[in-house]
């Protein structure tokens, strides 16, 4: 059967290396997970309990296309108490997922042919949504004395129709500050650009606040997840905040699209956002495992890395020892028990020399991790 041209799309290799991590165990391996940026905790309590007593009560059909209101109003409470931002809720758009909110972004925005500047390294998904919608993502290489973030130089006179960016960044967990996001936003607006920000990792940060486009512009679209910080990944519920002018556009997509998004995750979603005591403890395990991650990195060998402001992320340079990221990570699961990503996922030019590690699990499994990595590095390094 003929397939499209948009169908060809690079696999997104973490998926891979998730099967392959799944094989091992079911051949009865135990194996570290440091691969999948996925937390190692549940949806909240609260959120549980709420869907629960929906399930009793409410029949969960078709919720109207923009989300609940209830929801909506909720998130919109949200940018004032992080960010003192006074957002209109009628602007919040409940999505099925970030990746639904990447799909309704770049259909409503940008036509066929259209070319989109992305950040490399980056999240590979970016890339080949944009290819299968029939637009060009354009890579960015970023600098690490820019940590590994773009800079309007980076996209000066590419004739973009947009630009994406995130922070904090996956890979690399590095964040904007609010100089650094208002030169891209003013960059991009300048040269007719349309702007999004990808702000699915807010309140994974660790030592500052991240910095939300909407404190800067109204002209912006912001995509965000129940996925990372309320710890919902498999439950598919996000949101995107648009201009006013734009809800219209965005909602008769997703009307047609979507329909909505699960009516059982946006409840389970409004609850968890009650949850904060619960939340801030899961942030506290990851500010452990980061701290054991910078410390233990380096002493295993990996000692190319740049401390994240955010997310769960430790992003490895190791040119040093392979020009093959994937077959590294392949020996290191095979010989250490412990699944990393690859570089490739996020740096197709460069990511050959680099790797992602994730602290998002318990602690007890990073510190297994580390153990495994050292000795596994030791036993490479006698070998040479």
């Amino acid at each position: 059967m003929r397939n499209s041209s948009r169908s060809t799309v690079d696999p997104f290799i973490v998926m891979d290396v998730m099967e392959a991590a799944r094989k091992a165990e079911e051949g009865g391996r135990r194996i570290i997970h440091m691969e999948v940026g996925q937390p190692g905790t549940g949806a909240p309590k609260g959120a549980m309990e709420a869907l629960e007593k929906s399930l009793k009560t409410d029949a969960l059909g078709y919720t109207v296309s923009l989300g609940l209101p209830a929801l909506r109003r909720r998130i919109a409470q949200l940018y004032g108490d992080w960010y003192g931002v006074d957002l209109n809720p009628e602007r919040v758009v409940v999505t099925p997922g970030s990746s639904g909110g990447f799909l309704l972004a770049f259909t409503a925005l940008f036509d066929s042919g259209d070319r989109v500047g992305i950040g490399a390294p980056g999240y590979p998904s970016y890339r080949q949504i944009l290819r299968a919608l029939g637009l060009v993502p354009v890579d960015l290489p970023t600098a690490l004395e820019n940590r590994l973030q773009p800079v309007p130089a980076d996209f000066d006179g590419m004739d973009l129709a947009g630009l994406l960016v995130a922070s904090p960044a996956n890979p690399s967990g590095t964040m904007l500050d609010r100089a650094a996001m208002g030169a891209l936003i003013d960059a991009a607006q300048g040269q007719g650009a349309s702007f999004i920000s990808d702000e699915i990792y807010h309140g994974l940060e660790y030592e500052a606040k991240a910095v939300t486009a909407l404190e800067l512009t109204d002209e912006c679209y912001v995509i965000n997840s129940f996925s990372k910080y309320f710890s919902m990944t498999g439950w598919r519920v996000g949101w995107m905040v648009v201009p006013e002018d734009q809800v219209r556009v965005v909602e008769r997509i997703a009307q047609n699209m979507f329909i909505c998004a699960p009516h059982a995750s946006q409840v389970a979603a409004l609850a968890a956002m009650e949850c904060e005591e619960e939340l801030q403890a899961n942030l506290k395990v990851y500010k452990t495992n980061r701290k054991l991650m910078l410390e233990g990195l380096p002493k295993a060998g990996f000692t190319r890395i740049a401390p994240p402001d955010g997310a769960f992320y430790v992003y490895a340079d190791v040119s040093d020892l392979t020009d093959d990221s994937r077959a590294f990570a392949a020996e290191i699961l095979v010989k250490a028990g412990v699944a990393v990503t690859p570089g490739l996922d996020f740096d197709p030019e460069r990511g050959s020399g680099t790797l992602r590690f994730s602290y998002a699990r318990a602690t007890a499994d990073i510190e297994e991790g580390l153990a495994r990595l050292a000795q596994f590095m030791a036993t490479r390094a006698s070998a040479d």
